[in-house]
């Protein structure tokens, strides 16, 4: 059995290695590093893959949804809504920009955004909701559209760890996730499902006027040399990225199709293991990518699981352990205990397997045998 790893990215590059070199040798030969003809090649094709009128390429998620939120106007002091049980870079620009962020707490079975507590949350200095499509599964964004409407406000996607998942509304049609609030942002780190060699990010909207001061702010808030209309930030993906990127895109929905047939493999051997409670998949097979396949361990036995794979060299992770508003940067006096009952529990519970393209029946197998080995004991 080869080595099990978290993410085989080494593995994955062998299959596009000369397109990959190919690509490279252009962009060093015609030296267009920054905005070169690589990028708008990728933006287009985004665009047409996701069905988005508006992809703005930035140099890494972060910068997506810090850019996404200067975008749209918000003030210091406006309140932002978004979730307690993800990683912290959704609330880390809400601070840099001076916004004031609202925690709140998540679904037990999806982990994504608990609607009750959405609408609870909501004041008269709310102005935004930023929805986190976690581990892969999009959001139930018919309810925070509808709450967003309610409430004359902007959604915010992060979309970081969801590209090429599908959601269908109530009636039935489909949509990208990152492409159905006013605007999305996602990361292109290497370990993602459509992952660069470096870092990257893009922001998607169907807003013709919004996608305009954003292509101003990426660019140090030019549309004219030397003209600096708005305040902005220097926040570019290269050229090399994107031709990485644009090897990987046509692939994309085989690569997370071969996640979602590792996901189904995993569920059948460790379904109904005592203690064990695998993911929750909500809509048809295209509503979940699995940028993670994470269990809850309900036990109390999940650190030693976690201890006990490691001896058998095999890879996990934790997120999150530690919920965003017990972090130091983001303890807040207004936050109640009570009010964060799920991402607690979760915090405690969550485990996440190896997941990516290379995956094999062998590894998935002794992976799964291990668990319970170790639950069975």
């Amino acid at each position: 059995m080869k080595k099990i790893q978290m993410v085989d990215l080494k593995g994955q590059y062998e299959k596009i290695k000369d397109q990959i070199t190919t690509s490279f040798d252009e962009v060093l030969s015609n030296t267009a590093f920054v905005n070169g003809p690589q990028v708008h090649a990728f933006q287009k094709e985004l665009e047409e893959y996701l069905n988005v009128k508006h992809v703005i390429p930035c140099a890494n998620g972060t910068d997506a949804l810090q850019i996404a939120m200067m975008g749209l106007g918000l003030k210091p002091g406006d309140e932002v809504i978004t979730v307690d049980f993800t990683f912290a870079a959704t609330v880390e620009v809400v601070a840099l920009l001076q916004l004031t962020p609202v925690l709140i707490d998540v679904d037990v079975e999806t982990f994504n955004i608990d609607i009750e507590a959405l609408k609870k949350a909501i004041t008269p200095k709310t102005k935004a909701i930023v929805p986190v499509h976690l581990f892969g599964q999009v959001a139930n964004m018919d309810a925070v559209m509808e709450v967003a409407k309610a409430h004359d406000l902007f959604v915010i996607e992060d979309n970081a760890q969801a590209i090429g998942a599908d959601y269908t509304w109530a009636d039935g049609t489909k949509q990208k996730a990152g492409t159905i609030g006013h605007v999305g942002a996602t990361s292109f780190f290497p370990s993602k499902n459509l992952g660069c060699y470096g870092d990257g990010g893009a922001i998607f909207t169907n807003d013709d006027d919004l996608a305009y001061t954003i292509r101003g702010i990426v660019n140090h808030g030019m549309y004219e040399r030397y003209h600096h209309d708005v305040v902005g930030v220097n926040s570019r993906l290269d050229a090399l990225q994107a031709a990485v990127l644009r090897a990987k895109l046509p692939n994309l929905d085989a690569y997370n199709n071969s996640r979602k047939a590792s996901a189904a493999k995993y569920t059948a051997a460790l379904e109904g293991v005592d203690g064990v409670v695998t993911p929750v998949q909500y809509g048809d097979e295209s509503s979940h990518v699995y940028h993670q396949y994470t269990l809850r361990i309900t036990n109390g036995k999940r650190d030693g699981l976690v201890k006990f794979l490691g001896e058998h060299q095999i890879p996990c992770g934790v997120y999150y352990p530690i919920p965003l508003h017990s972090q130091k940067a983001y303890t807040d006096a207004r936050y109640n205990e009570a009010d964060f009952t799920v991402t607690n529990q979760l915090s405690k519970e969550v485990i996440s397997l190896p997941m990516h393209t290379e995956l094999d029946d062998e590894q998935i197998t002794f992976i799964t045998d291990k668990i319970k080995e170790f639950l069975n004991a």
